[in-house]
């Protein structure tokens, strides 16, 4: 069911949702070199992001014990990040439609990287769980913010592959902190200084400050009061409501397949440090080449079917994925759940920022997604407790195939103007 009850226009490009003062003439074209380091600067934003969120999921026993507390307690410190996150894509979002993309984004890079070295300094299991809802607002303002600045700089028939390289920042800071925790906890046996690592995004600000151009798009379609922004947002509630419910159960699918498999190597198949963290990084191998396959994909047959095809794949690789039992074939299961998963995810970047109107793209996109965050960030939660009656193979495998089976129609029952060019309405 669609919905927005009111048929999508055929033609590719945005109908205005209100009279803001647009020059008829489109906004020029970024250069290759400004757009190559919007895409940059949104993929290292996102990937050390993403390598900051999993150093929990990665170190999530140790924590734990640290702090005398059980798995279940420090799993439910990720659905708080991700509770938080859309209070960050509001903020944040808001802030890139009224005053830019740069400036919300540098400061948001800054403050979730002081977050995450003072969560290396947590002295209780409170403490921790005030840094990590923090740490949420951080993360939830990156991805809109970044996803807007360089969406609306690359161009158009590229706009998918690319996505899912952007998106894929994600998968690659997955790796990083798996690379991070088998490098360095073995020699420690700490979690704390892998936080400490967190203020490298810091970084990243100073690379957008001195190297990243503003995006014209948003200069031509700017609101020029916050009641003009106020007015675009309300008026585009039916689109933001599909939004929600999309981003949630891709949310759903990816939370579901990832923030616990660490766990679920290290309880069920007593693996060891070194060895959880192999598995890991080379399933984010998967899913790196996942994003980029479908994305470039989906130039070609479409951002909604290629999305249902890698959610379908998932499915069928979930008996692989849950119930092997040598390390070989848990490894590959492992592999080619990420390529499916998050190859359908490669996919979004492009499609809900093209679905999104230019006066809105900085915050309708990002808030969306982190509301849908905010849902599905009861996944590894309810998999953990249930994962204590049944097991952890058969409580991943039933969430799987009820979010894959639900994603996928979700997903194909909207609609997408997939090779839109910004900035023409």
């Amino acid at each position: 069911m669609n919905p927005d009850p009111t048929p999508m226009p055929a033609v590719a490009r945005p109908v205005p949702v209100l009279p803001l003062e647009y020059s008829n003439a489109a906004p020029a074209p970024a250069s290759s070199r400004d757009a190559t380091s919007a895409m940059l600067a949104g993929f290292l934003g996102w990937t050390l992001d993403a390598f900051d969120f999993f150093l929990v999921v990665m170190t999530l026993p140790h924590i734990a014990k640290d702090f005398g507390t059980d798995n279940s307690a420090i799993a439910a410190s990720l659905m708080i990040t991700l509770a938080f996150r859309p209070v960050g894509a509001f903020i944040f979002g808001l802030l890139a439609d009224r005053y830019g993309r740069r400036l919300p984004m540098i400061i948001d890079l800054v403050f979730y990287s002081m977050v995450e070295v003072a969560t290396g300094f947590a002295p209780n299991l409170a403490v921790f769980l005030v840094l990590r809802a923090l740490f949420g607002i951080g993360m939830g303002g990156e991805w809109g913010v970044g996803a807007s600045l360089a969406m609306e700089k690359v161009p158009p028939r590229w706009r998918g592959v690319l996505s899912g390289l952007l998106q894929e920042g994600y998968a690659a800071g997955f790796l990083l902190a798996a690379i991070a925790y088998g490098l360095v906890y073995p020699r420690i046996h700490s979690w704390r200084p892998l936080f400490w690592l967190g203020g490298l995004p810091a970084l990243v600000a100073l690379f957008i400050r001195f190297g990243v151009k503003e995006s014209t798009v948003w200069e031509k379609s700017k609101a020029e009061s916050w009641a003009n922004l106020g007015r675009g947002i309300v008026s585009n509630w039916k689109l933001w409501l599909y939004l929600v419910a999309l981003m949630t159960m891709m949310n759903f699918s990816s939370h579901g397949t990832q923030d616990l498999f660490p766990t679920f190597l290290q309880e069920t198949h007593h693996q060891s440090p070194q060895t959880k963290s192999l598995v890991t990084a080379v399933s984010m191998c998967g899913a790196i080449a996942g994003g980029v396959v479908f994305g470039l994909a989906s130039d070609k047959f479409g951002r909604r079917w290629t999305m249902v095809a890698a959610l379908v794949g998932a499915l069928l690789v979930i008996p692989l994925w849950a119930f092997s039992s040598t390390l070989a074939m848990i490894t590959i299961g492992a592999v080619l759940m990420q390529f499916m998963v998050q190859g359908a995810w490669g996919v979004v970047p492009a499609h809900i920022t093209e679905l999104s109107p230019d006066n809105v793209r900085g915050f309708l996109p990002g808030f969306a997604y982190q509301c849908g965050a905010l849902i599905a960030g009861t996944a590894p939660y309810i998999q953990e407790h249930v994962a204590h009656r049944i097991g952890y193979p058969k409580a991943m495998a039933g969430m799987g195939v009820l979010i894959f089976t639900i994603a996928a129609v979700v997903t194909a029952v909207g609609w997408e103007r997939k090779g839109l060019r910004f900035g023409e309405g």
